[in-house]
């Protein structure tokens, strides 16, 4: 069986929207495929995206955020109240939530970030044709995607899709959105394959192999990897003693325009398996007064960490990031990385005429 194969097998019995590691997760645990590469869902992602560059609405799955469904999960009537090609929303809480989580949302009518209301619209409008913010914005209101609190919702929506493109343009990731000037907004998904989706993939492999490159190093190293991430985000960091540190690896301030103080303790893990609850409870008790935690692995978290994190009522709050977010900010940030530019020539019409 392909991937793609068993990507469609896998989101069939799903029901819900998958993103790549969950999918991929899947497919090997039921046994659909095997293989020995260390990133198979980059191999599922990679796959899917293809598809749907090439066979546009003929192909089977849709890109939903940084999720993956099926088309034909999305071909029910009309809600009534709805404009033509607006399913009843389906809110999510992006690539890092799990199923359940999505799912609890989807019942509870959570409203979905600006960002992704905006793909949402888009992929929904049936055109693939630019639309303009303002329109993008009244249509997530309409169909209660998003619930705005402040007096110019449509002005918010744009300055965050232009924060967006400007991070994943300093990552190197290739982009959600693209702006074709005059306020109008389409999707990147609707462009074809060319340059920019090579860059795009070259650059996924090279955060790859950096993530690798931290977990091979010794547990010092990355103790000082973290602190040197902290210090470009603009903190005061330095490494805290190997003893007597109640499991705090790295402690920072960051001091925002000399009134407001962000204290941070920090516990690096340069793990394989996934980060447990009982690691976020141990972190929390290592806190001290006015500090936050932040817990940074090379591999994932559990789900009962996660809920740990967010548990309601705690003493601290805690953060969590894993491998995956941790390579985005280093080559946000050109921690282990290098940008490089070139030169690329294209064809204006008038210069060769006499």
């Amino acid at each position: 069986m392909k991937w793609i194969d068993a990507a469609y097998v896998v989101l069939r019995e799903a029901g819900e929207p998958l993103d790549k590691r969950e999918l991929s997760d899947r497919i090997l645990e039921r046994g659909l495929l095997k293989t020995n590469g260390k990133t198979p869902w980059e191999t599922v992602r990679a796959r899917i995206q293809t598809d749907i560059n090439e066979k546009a609405e003929a192909s089977r799955f849709r890109q939903v955020g940084h999720s993956f469904t099926l088309r034909e999960h999305h071909a029910a009537p009309q809600t009534p109240g709805l404009p033509e090609h607006s399913p009843a929303p389906e809110p999510r809480l992006g690539s890092k939530a799990t199923a359940g989580t999505r799912a609890a949302a989807t019942r509870a009518g959570s409203a979905m970030s600006f960002a992704d209301a905006a793909e949402e619209v888009l992929q929904r409008s049936g055109s693939r044709e630019p639309m303009h913010y303002e329109e993008i914005t009244k249509r997530a209101i309409d169909r209660g995607l998003i619930r705005p609190e402040g007096k110019t919702p449509a002005t918010s929506l744009n300055a965050i899709i232009g924060t967006e493109i400007r991070q994943r343009e300093a990552r190197g990731e290739q982009h959600r959105f693209v702006r074709h000037g005059r306020g109008l907004l389409g999707l990147t998904e609707w462009l074809p394959l060319g340059l920019a989706t090579e860059i795009a993939d070259h650059n996924r492999e090279v955060r790859t192999k950096l993530l690798q490159r931290a977990k091979e190093g010794s547990p010092a190293d990355f103790e000082q990897l973290v602190r040197t991430l902290l210090l470009k985000m603009g903190f005061d960091a330095e490494v805290t003693n190997l003893s007597g540190d109640g499991g705090i690896d790295v402690r920072g301030t960051l001091v925002v325009a000399n009134v407001v103080r962000i204290r941070m303790a920090v516990q690096a893990k340069r793990w394989k398996a996934n980060v447990p609850a009982p690691v976020v409870q141990q972190v929390r008790g290592s806190l001290d007064t006015h500090e936050q935690g932040l817990i940074i692995t090379t591999s994932d978290f559990s789900s009962g960490a996660r809920k740990e994190a967010e548990r309601v009522g705690a003493s601290h709050p805690i953060a969590l990031m894993n491998g995956e977010q941790l390579a985005d900010l280093l080559a946000e940030h050109e921690i282990g990385m290098e940008r490089q530019s070139h030169t690329l020539f294209r064809l204006v019409e008038s210069d060769m005429e006499t």
